[in-house]
């Protein structure tokens, strides 16, 4: 997911997808433990996403504190 189109989501839909895309995470990490994944990157992947939309909440945070 591109930081453009993070940026357009709004606070709310940002908190519901973060929570979203951990269990997401969690599950292919226990998948790949089961039955090793064809694509490994998925999981950083997933892990670079999850830290990006983090980073824009926080900013939004911040700014609206301001």
């Amino acid at each position: 997911m591109k930081a453009k189109e993070i940026r357009e989501m709004s606070i709310k839909d940002l908190e519901e997808r973060i929570e979203a895309e951990k269990h997401n995470l969690s599950v292919t990490k226990m998948n790949h433990v089961i039955s090793p994944l064809d694509n490994t990157s998925v999981i950083a992947k997933s892990r670079r996403d999850i830290a990006r939309m983090i980073t824009i909440l926080e900013e939004r945070k911040k700014a609206e504190n301001k």
